[in-house]
């Protein structure tokens, strides 16, 4: 792989793009995948209920603590190189999950899967400022917000399809074994397309400061994803307590590394870029979604008493408005500018309020009309499709393509941290109003009340984006300039 200059665009960028994409595809499909499989994987391996939350937990909790990292590692040494052993990793720990003879050796897969992951997934978004022109950057925001958001819906339906056909008998093993050919797939055509980018003066990685984040955001995420069910056990508000401490630690030795000279993994002055800290506000409200996947397959196979496969394919109408979101950017933009982005997120409150209206009126025991069904979960697919790649630009664009990766990691990480906070805290909330009861009234109610609470959080999510479409992204090239 040779270096090329940013300054001038890569003939085969879009090429380059595309190969780079099935990072961004790949570690939501796996997160999402896992759902529909776990009552087949608890019925061979005999894993215990706390074991299916680590099969989850031990995935979402390991990708989340090292997507900065990740992103860091592809500016210092080689976008496409940590791509390629990110691939590597991630078909390998895929195996492992696949032919796992036990349930400890399925969670050890998974959290290399999600190790893995993190190395691969952040060089997507960073290669978007590096090698595209700034007319076609939101083009390519789009397709990777496309691909992101479609892989979630994919993975829910494509569980359901590989466990109901049972692919050569291989049963819920089959999710995790089609990662290899895709994956050996893209390494055999990819390697020879692929043309290496990186910061300018990338220097070694900062392990202390790399130590650091990892263990604030494992103090932040752990007790997230594992306390609910747990039962908020002391360790995990002692975890949480102790987030805002680790985290003072780190952007203390970040800054002081700055001042040195060093190469800091977090650097202090390409985060003081104007609009930056509201932007990832934004991102942190705007995954409040996230527990609406898990929230509808509770709804439908508990309340309605769906299978596995139609509660997969209950999302197809949410996948065809994701898809047409983010493609209907580059129009919508033309129309109103800068507000494409909340204009996303106000289609999704206005689809969750609709959603909530039509349960209190849909007696309990049918499922909700057929039409108005598919059109509340289309226009939310849309609105999300909208946001999404807006959403990236307006962090990513706010800082110089040399800090690409760093605020890949770091938006990913944040999109992360806010599904492990809405699966908390609003999660919470469902099976606090639901308590011991499995009823269909119970489960409906509890579902009904948790989509309002998601519709708060995306209107914060839209007041905020409102105020910041004011002021359009400008990456900070001098800044960089002189810290790099």
């Amino acid at each position: 792989m040779s270096q090329i200059q940013t300054e001038k665009p890569e003939p085969r960028r879009w090429l380059m793009f595309a190969i780079l994409l099935v990072g961004a595809f790949l570690p939501p499909l796996d997160f999402f995948i896992v759902n529909v499989a776990l009552p087949s994987i608890q019925d061979d391996l005999g894993t215990a209920s706390s074991a299916e939350q680590l099969v989850i937990s031990s995935y979402a909790a390991l990708y989340a603590v090292t997507l900065i990292t990740g992103g860091r590692l592809g500016d210092l040494y080689g976008r496409g190189r940590m791509f390629f052993l990110g691939l590597l990793g991630f078909a390998a720990a895929s195996v492992m999950c696949g032919l796992a003879p036990s349930p400890w050796i399925l969670i050890l897969g998974r959290a290399l899967q999600g190790v893995t992951a993190a190395v691969m997934a952040p060089q997507a978004l960073a290669s978007v400022q590096a090698i595209f022109p700034a007319s076609e950057r939101p083009l390519a925001l789009s397709l990777y917000g496309a691909v992101f958001g479609l892989a979630s819906v994919i993975g829910q339906a494509l569980g359901g399809v590989l466990i109901t056909l049972d692919v050569m008998g291989m049963g819920w093993r089959a999710i995790f074994l089609v990662n290899l050919p895709i994956a050996l797939l893209v390494i055999a055509f990819g390697i020879p397309v692929l043309k290496e980018t990186r910061a300018l003066h990338a220097n070694k990685l900062d392990l202390v400061g790399t130590g650091l984040s990892m263990l604030a955001l494992t103090a932040l995420v752990v007790p997230l994803i594992e306390g609910r069910e747990a039962g908020w056990p002391l360790w995990a508000w002692v975890s949480l307590a102790a987030a805002p401490v680790l985290t003072a630690m780190f952007w203390r030795y970040e800054t002081r590394l700055h001042l040195s000279g060093g190469t800091p993994i977090l650097n202090p002055a390409a985060l003081k870029a104007p609009g930056l800290g509201r932007a990832l506000l934004v991102a942190l409200c705007f995954y409040a979604l996230g527990v609406f996947f898990l929230l509808l397959s509770i709804y439908v196979q508990g309340a309605l008493h769906m299978t596995a496969l139609q509660a997969g394919l209950i999302f197809l109408p949410f996948g065809a408005g994701f898809l047409m979101g983010p493609l209907s950017v580059p129009l919508l933009r033309r129309a109103i500018g800068e507000y494409v982005n909340p204009a996303g997120m106000g289609l999704e409150v206005l689809g969750l309020l609709w959603l909530a209206w039509l349960l209190t009126k849909t007696p309990t025991t049918f499922a909700p009309p057929f039409w108005p069904l598919t059109a509340i979960l289309f226009l939310i697919g849309f609105g999300q499709g909208l946001a999404l790649p807006t959403l990236m630009r307006m962090v990513t664009g706010r800082v110089a393509p040399a800090y690409a990766g760093m605020i890949a990691g770091i938006t990913s990480a944040t999109l992360q941290i806010s599904t492990s906070l809405s699966v908390a805290l609003i999660g919470g909330v469902f099976y606090t109003v639901l308590g011991n009861q499995a009823s269909a009234v119970s489960i409906t109610h509890a579902f009904t009340i948790s989509v309002l609470c998601i519709a708060a959080c995306l209107a914060v999510g839209t007041a905020l984006s409102l105020n910041l479409s004011r002021q359009p992204a400008v990456a900070l090239e001098a800044s960089a300039a002189r810290s790099t």
